[in-house]
């Protein structure tokens, strides 16, 4: 019989879901655009492909639905989401606010360390912006740590899911003509107000970011 003080057996690691798989496969082939905007979900077809029945499937597609990415239309079945001009504008400025309130945040209050993670991504985005996917996958990860640092768990969530959604209007925007060498020097001007400790200044450069995105996304 185990002592009363030993320690309590580990859990087991629990394998996912079927369905979540699914959905993050899904998900990579409407970011990839084998399914793009717009175009009808053949559940038939997809369950087929992926040797699976319709229930993961479709358990899948609710997930996808709720991060915005597809939508369901009565009586019609699933489809993947088109985003409209207004809709761009609206995701564009709620990331705006978010990520601006974030961008002061880390300037009043991150410590040295903090500081160094965010300038470490930055010279990657030096260094990757004459490769366009591997600029915006580093892109991401600067947004993203930038959030972690201010540290607000809530619009950390709340901007992961509008960025998928952002990637169905989105996902070229940054290489149009001239946009990645804008792009870096909008984030040079922020980088540059956080190392001054300048917080409304952060704040607004992070703004005319997001605005410079928009007309790219929408232009």
């Amino acid at each position: 019989m185990p002592a009363a003080d030993a320690l309590p057996t580990a859990r087991p690691l629990v394998r996912r879901a079927l369905y979540e798989d699914v959905a993050e496969r899904l998900r990579q082939q409407i970011f990839a655009r084998e399914l793009p905007p717009g175009s009808w979900i053949d559940e038939q077809k997809l369950a087929a492909e992926y040797g699976i029945s319709r229930t993961p499937l479709r358990e899948a597609l609710k997930v996808l639905a709720v991060e915005g990415l597809v939508t369901m239309k009565l009586g019609r079945g699933a489809y993947v989401t088109e985003m409209s001009r207004d809709d761009v504008a609206q995701v564009y400025h709620v990331l705006a606010l978010l990520e601006s309130d974030a961008a002061a945040a880390v300037a009043r209050s991150a410590d040295d360390a903090q500081r160094a993670r965010l300038q470490q991504l930055h010279e990657q985005l030096e260094h990757d912006v004459q490769q366009r996917d591997a600029f915006f996958a580093t892109n991401e990860r600067w947004h993203r740590a930038l959030l972690e640092i201010a540290g607000n768990r809530w619009s950390l969530q709340v901007v992961a899911d509008l960025r998928k959604v952002m990637k169905l209007s989105r996902h070229h925007s940054l290489f149009k003509q001239g946009r990645l060498a804008d792009s870096l020097a909008e984030h040079r001007a922020i980088m540059a107000a956080i190392a001054a400790r300048d917080a409304e200044a952060a704040a607004r450069l992070m703004r005319a970011h997001f605005d410079s995105g928009f007309e790219a996304a929408a232009g």
